[in-house]
């Protein structure tokens, strides 16, 4: 199906006269694209980048066509002032009708779970089937204080070196896992000092809106929530809401693995995911 130029340009004109996005932002989301078949995209999570999906990404690529998507405000794609749940929304429509796509599955990993149900509640009809990594559709806590607060007390510019930055961290992050995690966002600026490449000052600004629940007609297709044993993100009572949005929902735990399940245990991350989209076609 051919991109309907038109169409999108009205959309990011309507979005730009309404103050969706800024008028010098051209949101046209970095992306990883492997493999062939039919769509799938993958969102990562806060703070989290395409990058971090490289390994899964080449083996779901083995049967599907993968689009692994930076959201607005992280790893290569454009900045904005505005970081909420309905402007990620707009962006993977956007990016969908960019690459000529009427519908695909999508997997989605915490921060990027919120926006694939926010999609596929908004617009069911681009969503063929939905697969939520650790997250349930309700409100949160804030839990990344700690982490904002030791990535602001790190001056990037007088360190020459990555090891340099993990010592600075260690003391307020003490998880080498994390650690890491949160390197992969350094960059270089033109003059070879180090910066994060997500829009940090936004992102923090806006946390309380990505903690938010999010809500709509329920979605009728099949969608898959994969939670780790070892994380608390989502809990038995969570099951109720899930269920009322999502009515042709089933839930795996895996139980080996934390937050970050397709780090912590990636064969049988993509063995289930696999496993579902392929029964759901």
């Amino acid at each position: 199906m051919a991109m309907d130029l038109h169409k999108h340009q009205s959309l990011k004109g309507a979005r730009i006269a309404t103050g969706l996005i800024d008028p010098a932002t051209n949101m046209e989301l970095f992306f990883h694209t492997y493999g062939k078949g039919k769509p799938l995209i993958i969102l990562h999570g806060l703070l989290g980048s395409s990058d971090n999906w490289f390994t899964i990404a080449k083996k779901l690529a083995e049967r599907f066509h993968v689009f692994a998507v930076d959201q607005r405000n992280h790893g290569r794609s454009p900045h904005s002032n505005e970081f909420t749940y309905e402007a990620m929304v707009q962006d993977i429509k956007e990016f969908m009708q960019q690459h000529g796509l009427s519908s695909a599955s999508l997997v989605g990993h915490s921060m990027g779970g919120k926006t694939a149900m926010a999609l596929a509640l908004t617009y069911p009809q681009v969503v063929d089937s939905l697969v939520v990594v650790d997250i349930a559709p309700r409100s949160y806590g804030a839990q990344h204080d700690y982490i904002f607060d030791a990535l602001y007390a790190v001056n990037l510019r007088q360190f020459k070196s990555r090891r340099e930055i993990d010592e600075a961290l260690t003391k307020s992050i003490p998880a080498f896992a994390t650690r890491q995690f949160l390197m992969k966002n350094l960059g270089r600026e033109e003059d070879g000092s180090f910066k994060w490449k997500m829009n940090l000052a936004v992102i923090h600004r806006n946390y309380h809106e990505i903690n938010k629940s999010v809500d709509g007609m329920p979605f009728s297709n099949p969608a898959l929530f994969l939670r780790g044993g070892k994380s608390g993100y989502v809990q038995e009572t969570d099951t109720t809401e899930i269920n009322r949005l999502f009515p042709k929902s089933s839930m795996v735990t895996i139980q080996d693995a934390g937050h970050w399940i397709h780090a912590d245990a990636p064969e049988e991350f993509v063995r289930v995911v696999l496993d579902f989209l392929l029964k759901s076609r």
